[in-house]
């Protein structure tokens, strides 16, 4: 029987592959049950960018907990302020198979409120 996480690697590939091959920046979100992640990755060199996540000293202080959508709110605001400081506007989204709903969607439409493009 597939476990649950070899499932969503198997839908985060096709995205990533599809991301890949248009050759543009890619918003990757990971989430575990403490915590959210958000890195901006150039695909054609391989390098992170920037990132963002709920484990930065200021924005743990703000928050009780990091699992939220409040939370998510908060790291998508920040991941577009970050992205505009390096002069990246438009980006692919990579859910990382994860479903659109929930803390991935509040990241996703907090960056895009605060001037990201996807």
């Amino acid at each position: 029987m597939i476990d649950l996480k070899a499932k969503r690697v198997r839908r985060s590939k096709k995205t990533r592959k599809l991301i890949n091959m248009l050759g543009v920046i890619r918003l990757s979100v990971h989430r575990t049950n403490l915590h959210i992640y958000a890195q901006l990755i150039d695909g054609k060199n391989n390098k992170i960018i920037t990132s963002a996540s709920t484990l930065e000293p200021e924005i743990r202080k703000s928050l009780k907990t990091g699992s939220n959508i409040s939370a998510a709110t908060i790291i998508g605001k920040r991941i577009a302020e970050k992205g505009i400081q390096c002069g990246i506007t438009n980006i692919a989204f990579d859910r990382a198979g994860y479903k659109y709903h929930g803390r991935v969607k509040a990241l996703a439409d907090s960056a895009r409120e605060h001037g990201l493009k996807f």
